[in-house]
């Protein structure tokens, strides 16, 4: 068969160069997909675009260097012949036991790194190019932290990137409470910060870094991308295109969708996924909360059931959110609960305010404190509900799935409610994890998922189908839950 010749362009990309146009021309169809729900897109529907992805230029040769691996795989299979450029050889590896030596100097305050943390971090340190794949709460910050330190060890300065901008303070806060000095090292880089480019590790959110010209990027010899699951936008790989003198780049993230487009492109910007563990195995060795969902179907009386009948998506949930007696059950549910309650909602101004405004109609502020958080709240107001919830055992947080699903740590959670529908596997589980950290004398956490049932006849509505996924996904991570079905009269 052929030969396929792979050589390094730069640490974001290789070049593939055959004399067989044939083989490049499968080459381009091996990494060609359809984008999922491509064809509701006004660029398709306008016929611009045909709706897929094409990872591999046939006129340019270059593919993502993470994607190597899957070159390999496609020439093995069709039996063709694949000549490697000398420098995408990995070296030798860092032993766990060396890895291990260089933790135990950093003299973490009051932290002992887990095992499954100690193979993470020797795992990214020597394929240099991964995608760690660990739950919510399993302490990838902590991962982040151990591989930044050997980074600059290494003599190489390190871009963090994170999707929010309360994810820059309490990463950096994080740092802090493993014994560093941040402030000496770390340079946050959002609005309201100076620059100072004598820190060895940069901080920041893929919006501030947009606006960068491509020649800033050079000086980062890693990357290490946070809520890999995020970087979809044509602006993070743009900016990951850019970091060509990365040569560790590194992706964490606990949820991956089960799109095949989506984990291709997150491979090549990264590397390959590495399990490092799962939530059911960190909740049978005791380090999460147990989980315990409690699934609330809402059946809704007959003319609700016809009314919502042939109603678009749109229409339905503006529906669900709008539904006085819906509103007051979620109200009359969370004042009944004891703990830190967090509320997830999907619209602010439709439903986010409402809800907080029932809620604080009804509770007692002295005794019992609600805070509202949206898009539209202060990054330090953000971090400030976050640490007074942490010394509360009562206080209830409204909040949208935007600004508390992803990333927030919140040790001292309780119960978690979704008070808006979602099929989103990632938002569902990142929501999840708020929830399963241990902190103070909580073993348990509660999930209330509320679903809403206008079954008619033959027909099924949206966001019940959006329910039964949910269930599937309940299932597949061997989460316990029960099934309540509540008339809404």
């Amino acid at each position: 068969m052929s030969e396929l010749a792979v050589t390094k362009f730069n640490e974001a990309y290789i070049k593939c160069t055959s004399e067989d146009l044939g083989l490049l021309q499968s080459l381009s169809d091996f990494f060609t997909f359809p984008v999922p729900g491509a064809s509701f897109m006004p660029s398709v529907r306008a016929k611009r675009w045909d709706g897929k992805v094409r990872l591999f230029s046939k006129a340019t040769g270059k593919i993502y260097a993470g994607l190597l691996p899957y070159i390999q795989h496609f020439c093995k299979e069709n039996s063709h012949t694949i000549i490697l450029d000398e420098s995408l050889t990995i070296g030798g590896g860092v032993p766990t036991n060396d890895v291990s030596k260089f933790i135990d100097k950093l003299s973490l305050k009051d932290i002992e790194i887990r095992d499954y943390q100690l193979n993470a971090v020797t795992h990214a340190l020597n394929n240099k190019k991964t995608i760690l794949l660990s739950p919510t709460a399993s302490g990838k910050s902590l991962i982040i932290y151990c591989i930044i330190r050997m980074m600059k060890v290494l003599g190489h300065r390190c871009l963090l990137i994170v999707p929010t901008t309360s994810l820059v303070e309490q990463m950096y806060k994080d740092f802090i409470d493993y014994g560093w000095d941040a402030e000496k090292y770390v340079q946050r880089k959002y609005y309201g910060y100076d620059i100072d480019e004598s820190k060895p590790v940069v901080v920041s959110t893929w919006q501030s870094l947009a606006t960068f010209d491509k020649k800033y990027f050079d000086q980062f010899g890693c990357v290490i991308g946070d809520e890999a699951h995020l970087f979809k936008s044509k602006e993070l790989q743009k900016i990951l295109g850019a970091l060509i003198n990365a040569k560790y780049r590194i992706g964490t993230t606990g949820t991956l969708d089960d799109s095949k487009t989506h984990k291709l492109v997150l491979e090549g910007l990264f590397g390959t996924v590495h399990h490092v563990t799962t939530t059911r195995e960190l909740i049978d060795r005791k380090q999460l909360a147990d989980l315990k969902i409690q699934c609330i179907v809402l059946k809704y009386p007959k003319e609700d059931c016809i009314q919502v009948k042939g109603l678009k998506y749109q229409e339905e949930m503006d529906f669900i959110v709008s539904h006085e007696k819906r509103n007051k059950f979620i109200r009359n549910l969370v004042r009944k609960q004891t703990g830190n309650t967090l509320v997830l909602f999907q619209y602010v101004e439709k439903h986010g305010k409402i809800l907080h405004q029932m809620i604080g109609d009804t509770i007692d502020p002295q005794t019992r404190k609600l805070f509202f958080v949206y898009g539209g709240t202060d990054t330090k107001d953000r971090e400030t509900v976050r640490s007074i919830t942490e010394n509360e055992t009562n206080a209830i947080i409204v909040a949208s799935y935007g600004t508390f699903s992803t990333g927030i740590n919140i040790r001292n959670l309780h119960n978690i409610v979704f008070a808006s529908p979602s099929k989103s596997k990632i938002r569902n589980l990142q929501s999840i994890g708020r929830g399963l950290r241990l902190g103070g004398n909580k073993d348990v956490a509660t999930l209330y998922d509320i679903s809403d049932d206008f079954t008619y006849k033959s027909y099924k509505n949206f966001t019940m189908n959006h329910f039964l996924e949910r269930i599937n996904i309940y299932s597949e991570q061997e989460f316990d839950y029960e099934i309540f079905n509540v008339d809404l009269i």
